[in-house]
């Protein structure tokens, strides 16, 4: 399929005819507005904007880009880091409109609506104690985090979001739409677990929920960027002893401290960032070694909420800066790995950070076979990112983000957390998932969209 021209008028209108939701075009008043996606460097200009409103809004605008040869782009939080929310020239399925989320508390299930953002999702669910494991950032798309993997504070505790995914509402490349499940399909719901935004367009989600917060406790204690490997041996031992309750992170920043920092504090530092999750009567026993083994500049570790927490990050990560990144996973944290990015933070542009995750716990529990996604057996997960304003230091910034990545690469393992990966191209993807798990996936392609309708990803060719 080649990208078209924009669609002829009596085309659109035919869409329109059959649309309940808002068709947005160039020089329409809305367009500049509509077509913004959360990071800036995808500044692109699609020739159509379908906002849909329900399903079957989804299913006409899937058809009507067949029809035309459009390209598609997905949109639901438009977080994508990649850009792969937008393009240029094609259709966006904007599903904005559709954000529902229905709890069952007796259950602990949660139905969500595929346009949903983790904030509604943490927030419906709060109401009644509970949560699905969902990333740290609040205006992030639940449908795109979750097809793509899932990781954030709650994995240790619960696993990857996919851990806790029960079903999917999919719009086929041929406007079908299906539900998905281990027992209506398990081999595309293999696939959709970590490669699912190359099957087609999730409209629902179905998550399993579990009883956390609202209280919990949270925090850092940040030393100077010299005493990187003092804080890294610490955040290791607690790492493979810790309880699996308290997620567990290692920031190296410059600029403001970094998530978990006080904000006053610039320059290089290094944070050992954790969130308590268990018992709170129980929390300062469990934290008690992070805070009193080394001095620290600062220690903010307090009582908060799940909801505070979860929103934590939101302003850092606005909408409207440039950003780039590059992740990977490790088996261990060794203290040249240590120093690399100590020195490559230390030298590095503006807000510019290297920080890791710990897994283990809940997410090493699942075999590494049981689904797409591909790195849950490593012992740290790693993201090298950097944000900017200025589109005049674009090249300054992802030149830093490779080559910190580089001095790292000799310590990472195969395998890449997909909704990381911003570089595209057969070879990257066969490195996000490895051989057996790529061959596998053509195959789910070959059947499910032989002619690569959903290809604005990291892309499975049939």
């Amino acid at each position: 399929m080649q990208v078209a021209e924009t669609p002829r008028a009596d085309a659109i209108a035919r869409l329109r005819d059959q649309f309940h939701g808002q068709i947005v075009l160039p020089g329409d008043v809305d367009y500049d507005r509509a077509r913004v996606v959360w990071n800036a460097i995808a500044d692109r200009r699609p020739a159509i904007i379908a906002r849909c409103t329900a399903v079957n809004d989804v299913i006409s605008a899937v058809r009507f880009a067949r029809e035309q040869r459009l390209m598609i782009a997905v949109r639901g939080g438009g977080h994508s880091v990649a850009g792969f929310s937008t393009c240029d020239g094609g259709m966006v399925i904007d599903l904005s409109g559709m954000r529902s989320v229905q709890v069952d508390p007796a259950r602990r299930t949660a139905r969500v609506a595929g346009g949903a953002l983790l904030e509604q999702l943490d927030q419906a669910t709060q109401e009644y104690g509970l949560a699905c494991p969902v990333g740290v950032v609040g205006h992030t798309g639940v449908g795109g985090l979750t097809l793509g993997g899932g990781m954030g504070r709650l994995e240790r505790k619960h696993g990857y979001t996919i851990d806790n995914l029960l079903s999917v509402e999919l719009v086929t490349a041929g406007g079908a739409v299906r539900r998905v499940s281990g027992e209506d399909d398990p081999e595309l719901f293999w696939g959709l677990r970590g490669a699912g935004a190359n099957f087609g367009v999730a409209t629902a989600f179905e998550f399993g929920l579990h009883p956390i917060g609202p209280a919990v406790t949270s925090g850092a204690v940040v030393f100077p960027i010299g005493r990187a490997r003092d804080a890294a041996a610490l955040y290791r031992d607690f790492a493979r002893s810790g309880p699996d309750h308290v997620h567990l992170g290692l920031n190296f920043a410059t600029g403001p401290a970094g998530r978990g920092g006080p904000h006053e504090m610039r320059g290089a530092t290094v944070a050992i960032t954790a969130t308590h999750f268990g018992d709170q009567k129980d929390a300062e026993r469990d934290l008690v070694r992070l805070r009193s083994e080394l001095e620290p500049l600062a220690d903010t570790f307090a009582r908060t909420t799940y909801l505070a927490v979860q929103s934590q990050s939101d302003d850092e990560m606005a909408w409207g800066k440039r950003f780039y990144m590059k992740g990977a996973f490790l088996d261990e944290l060794a203290d040249t790995f240590v120093d690399r990015a100590a020195d490559h933070v230390s030298r590095a542009l503006g807000e510019c950070s290297i920080g890791l995750w710990a897994q283990g716990g809940a997410t090493a529990t699942v075999a590494e076979d049981a689904m797409a996604f591909t790195g849950r057996g490593a012992a740290f997960w790693v993201g090298v990112e950097a944000f900017w304003l200025d589109p005049a230091r674009d090249r300054e910034h992802v030149d830093w983000g490779r080559a910190a990545m580089a001095a790292l690469k000799p310590f990472t393992r195969a395998g890449q957390y997909v909704n990381d990966v911003v570089e595209q191209g057969e070879d990257v993807v066969r490195g996000i998932y490895g051989e057996a798990k790529y061959e596998r996936l053509r195959a789910l392609k070959r059947a499910h969209d032989p002619e690569n309708v959903f290809r604005l990803n990291q892309n499975i060719r049939p």
